[in-house]
């Protein structure tokens, strides 16, 4: 245990920046793929960013919680967003933060209720009236992030921010601002697509 917080308060000492660059070198050679797909959007894309390759990477899944963690509001209590993507981060968060000596829990916001038990559609242990924050690996045009806001309110929590690992330029901000929500990112895609060439 002290071996691991070790090595956690060495990363967290670490300046952002070179922090940044590295998770930017991950993502790049991870999770940046070019070629015809169909974003979950329903656009079409001549590449893609499968956030996924990244977030649970070792590494790449604490520099991500780390850089999080930075960029959170004080107030946050709880962390999550729309399963799948967000739950490695959510995870992740709470989990590196536990061992900063941070309390702040994780949930996940279920596409669909469960079909048995308590039907939920929001796992964690989240209370009512907590300051929440969404978090998303890739903002497209803010869809994932508006649904886990939408059951968020829903139940009770006010949201503070969302904060994401990369911003495509394509609307997300836009819709955030509609909502007078705070939104935050570590990359644009533009430094991700710079850096594949430099990586690949």
């Amino acid at each position: 245990m002290l071996l691991t917080e070790h090595k956690i308060n060495t990363i967290w000492s670490e300046d952002t920046n070179k922090l940044k660059d590295r998770l930017l070198t991950i993502l790049a050679k991870q999770s940046y793929i070019e070629g015809k797909i169909i974003l979950s959007s329903g656009k079409e894309s001549n590449y893609y960013v499968d956030g996924k390759q990244t977030t649970l990477d070792s590494e790449g899944g604490i520099l991500i919680s780390v850089l999080f963690l930075r960029g959170l509001d004080e107030s946050i209590t709880s962390v999550g967003g729309l399963s799948v993507g967000a739950d490695p981060l959510a995870s992740g968060v709470s989990q590196v933060g536990f061992l900063l000596g941070k309390k702040i829990n994780a949930f996940y916001v279920r596409k669909e209720p469960k079909k048995h038990g308590r039907s939920l559609w929001i796992e964690g242990p989240i209370k009512q009236g907590e300051n929440i924050s969404i978090l998303e690996d890739v903002v497209t045009t803010g869809t994932s992030s508006l649904k886990a806001i939408e059951k968020i309110k829903e139940y009770g929590c006010t949201l503070n921010q969302v904060l994401a690992i990369v911003d495509r330029n394509e609307g997300g901000r836009e819709a955030f601002k509609k909502l007078n929500v705070k939104y935050d990112y570590l990359f644009d895609i533009k430094e991700v697509i710079e850096r594949s060439k430099i990586s690949s």
